[in-house]
């Protein structure tokens, strides 16, 4: 018989966490119970450690990941699809994951390369954009999600869009740990109490303040209630609020003249012991503050062990009480508890059907049973032969492409130019304008114009235009930013901006919807030139070139303008042959921000001077630039937190849509020159960068918006959607549009 192999990936004890005592559980059942045939299975663990927190794991804990550090994700995949495991079981709740929502999860999950099978122990019904993204994009991947409630299975089949056919439904297991309830109170010297009971982590939304306030009434008639709390403060409740919570509850007691019929245990319990307290209760409580819980592993353990349980109808309580396994309550409605608590303590033989019910009901999901489910799963998915798709040859289709809208740009523009920034979809006025945006937003509008004959593009034009000429001084060098209040804001702007309006000048000459446009672009543009041969910026010099090249298309006779081309060309070749080596074939010593830029502007070049070294040293970075990028079938643009130096290690945050955009039209200018149809694909697999095939498996592309996310930070995705990021997905659009055409042709 062949042994299975599993790997686990979630918390795990000594580390105090529900989840973690889930792993802990479901591994033990699918893997180390024999009462039934395990030998089959073996399996390791991949525990998450919180903050930097490190714990003395047990044996089958094989590797840990520190929640915040992206690059144990892509450590504990590489050693999970070297370790010979058939398949991986993911336990994923928002929290214990890195980045915002849990976003570094999704990297490591797009690298596995074996079957992956997900629990998920939390599906919020009005998610936030990232909490929906991230939940989706898991649902893709894996081949079958399980989960603990039908509420679950329908927020998942009509909010997250999941295929129902993916979806197993499977309670949440309890440990089959039995203890007598009169043994139990006698040794925890209980034996003349009714004895209530309410534990898990202790935060607000969990309401104990309501069975408190519901307490007096109760023990009126029946002074011999003792409520117990057990359970720690949350962790994350105890880093930001300290203890502010439970000294609220002990303030109430104490107010109440409760203190000899409460009693607080600030302890994480274990299994057992928590089975034992469990067994000699009379009534278990959770008064949950609101419906927002899909899954609850305490009021699962309640149920498990027998106890008679009243509940607040929060989802999960609904349906794992109904047939009358317990009672409801309603929430924050004190009242009604002290009622039922006292109708309950009124009659033993309602309270001893409750515990009846209970209990055989969790005969049925007692561990043992629930890792037979979780193993059914595995084998129906291993026998299903799921098929790893290997990373195929892009395609350059259209059709996948969200509809062209300039609503973003219209909406970040007024009749000054665009807005350079945006507070998610709003533009952010404080920001005022940038020349770099207007020559992009001039660039795309011409575009955009001369691709669809988009009116509103044509309308948009002449106010980018007149920016750029309202910023250009008299030495025909320019200011780049302008207050809200059309206040100069610099005297001087960069060689970037610089570069970067020359490229839409330059484009706009030979592009010009009419003569008012190519005169006005004209005159800027030369009154500009003066200027070229001044530049230092590599970049600078790299998109001016462009503009130049652009220029020169419409206009191959002006020797003069074409000798400034030449010179600047061999500028960008001397920082190529002083920083190349045969490992590192590129102008400096670091892969900086922009880097397409400089390929770009040689393969413009080369177009005109069908020069071999010009047209080597081109091909040489570009492909230097492919390696680095585009090595594992997607587009992982090199991220601006720290750059890749030479010789150290890359930095994937943040990554910034003008770097993709770059690398489009370095692909498109590649294909024009050489015609190889290989660089049209490498162009489309850069394209879906915006589309959600990158690091983070998310969409740049706002769909609601019809703007472009910032780019990528540590903490996942920057929703802010300013003019730049805006503009990089527009003229990318384009750029894939007219190469769908040129593949036609």
């Amino acid at each position: 018989m062949s042994i299975m192999k599993l790997a686990y990936i979630g918390t795990y004890p000594p580390r105090e966490c529900g989840i973690g005592t889930f792993t802990m559980n479901l591994y033990k059942s699918m893997v180390m119970d024999k009462k039934t045939v395990k030998d089959s299975i073996e399996g390791f663990v991949i525990a998450l450690n919180d903050l930097e927190q490190t714990y003395d794991y047990p044996e089958e804990v094989k590797l840990t990941i520190r929640q915040e550090h992206q690059r144990d994700y892509l450590e504990a995949v590489k050693f999970i699809n070297l370790s010979g495991a058939d398949l991986c079981i993911l336990e994923h709740e928002f929290g214990i994951f890195g980045g915002q929502n849990g976003v570094y999860i999704l990297p490591l999950l797009h690298r596995l390369e074996i079957p992956l099978v997900v629990t998920l122990h939390t599906i919020i019904k009005n998610p936030s954009y990232n909490e929906k993204a991230i939940l989706v994009e898991i649902c893709k991947m894996a081949n079958k999600i399980v989960v603990m409630s039908h509420k679950a299975i329908k927020f998942l089949t009509t909010i997250y869009k999941v295929d129902k056919r993916k979806i197993v439904y499977i309670e949440h297991g309890v440990p089959d740990i039995q203890f007598n309830q009169y043994q139990s109170k006698k040794e925890f010297n209980l034996g003349n109490k009714k004895v209530l009971i309410t534990f898990g982590f202790i935060s607000r939304n969990k309401g104990i303040e309501t069975v408190i306030k519901a307490l007096p009434k109760v023990i009126e008639k029946y002074p011999e209630v003792l409520y117990m709390v057990l359970g720690k403060t949350h962790p994350n409740v105890l880093r930001y609020s300290g203890e502010e919570y439970r000294i609220y509850l002990k303030r109430l007691v104490k107010s109440l003249n409760l203190s000899e019929h409460i009693f607080f245990l600030n302890e994480f319990i274990d299994q057992k012991e928590l089975f034992k307290y469990l067994s000699a209760s009379d009534i278990y409580v959770t008064p949950y503050l609101n419906e927002a819980q899909i899954t609850s592993g305490t009021l699962s353990y309640a149920i498990g062990v027998g106890s008679a349980v009243v509940s607040t109808p929060y989802w999960h309580a609904t349906e794992l009480l109904a047939d009358g396994r317990g009672k409801l309550f309603k929430f924050n409605d004190s009242d009604e508890l002290s009622n039922i608590l006292v109708e309950l303590l009124d009659k033993p033989d309602v309270l001893k059907m409750l515990r009846k019910k209970a209990f055989n009901y969790g005969r049925k999901i007692t561990w043992p049973r629930t890792g037979e489910k979780y193993i059914a799963v595995v084998n129906k998915v291993l026998t299903d032969k799921p098929v790893v798709i290997a990373k195929k040859e892009t395609i350059l289709d259209p059709l996948v492409i969200p509809p062209f809208s300039l609503v973003h740009i219209k909406r970040l523009t007024d009749d000054t130019g665009i807005i350079q920034h945006a507070k998610f979809g709003i533009p952010n006025l404080k920001e005022g304008y940038c020349l770099d945006d207007n020559a992009r937003a001039l660039l795309m509008a011409l575009m955009a114009y001369r691709q669809k004959k988009d009116l509103l593009a044509l309308e948009l034009a002449p106010i980018y235009l007149s920016y750029i000429h309202y910023m250009q001084k008299k030495d025909g060098t320019f200011r780049n930013l302008l207050s809200f209040n059309r206040n100069f804001l610099d005297e001087v702007g960069s060689e970037d901006s610089f570069g970067r309006t020359i490229w839409a000048l330059g484009y706009l000459i030979g592009n010009a919807p009419n003569d008012a446009y190519y005169q006005t672009g004209r005159l800027i543009f030369f009154d500009a030139s003066q200027n070229f041969e001044k530049l230092q910026s590599i970049r600078g010099i790299a998109n001016t070139m462009v503009g130049i090249s652009y220029y020169l298309q419409s206009n191959p006779s002006d020797d003069s303008i074409t000798e400034i081309l030449r010179n600047l060309t061999y500028k960008l070749i001397q920082h190529y042959e002083e920083n190349s080596s045969p490992n590192w074939k590129w102008f400096e010593q670091l892969l900086a921000y922009d880097n397409g830029m400089l390929p770009l502007a040689l393969l413009h070049s080369a177009e005109i001077f069908k020069d071999y070294e010009i047209t080597d040293t081109a091909l040489n970075s570009m492909n230097f630039l492919t390696e680095t990028t585009l090595k594992d079938g997607y587009f992982s643009a090199i991220g601006n937190k720290k750059w890749y130096k030479k010789d150290s290690e890359r930095s994937m945050f943040a990554q910034q849509p003008v770097d993709t955009l770059a690398m489009i039209l370095m692909y498109h200018q590649a294909f024009h020159l050489t015609k190889d149809k290989d660089y049209l694909n490498k162009l489309f697999t850069c394209f879906m960068w915006f589309l959600g095939e990158n690091d983070l498996r998310m969409n740049l592309f706002d769909f609601e918006t019809k703007g472009c996310c910032d780019g990528f930070e540590r903490y996942g995705v920057n929703r802010n959607q300013g003019a730049e990021s805006s503009l990089a997905y527009l003229i990318s659009h384009l750029t894939v549009l007219q190469a769908f055409e040129e593949f036609e042709k």
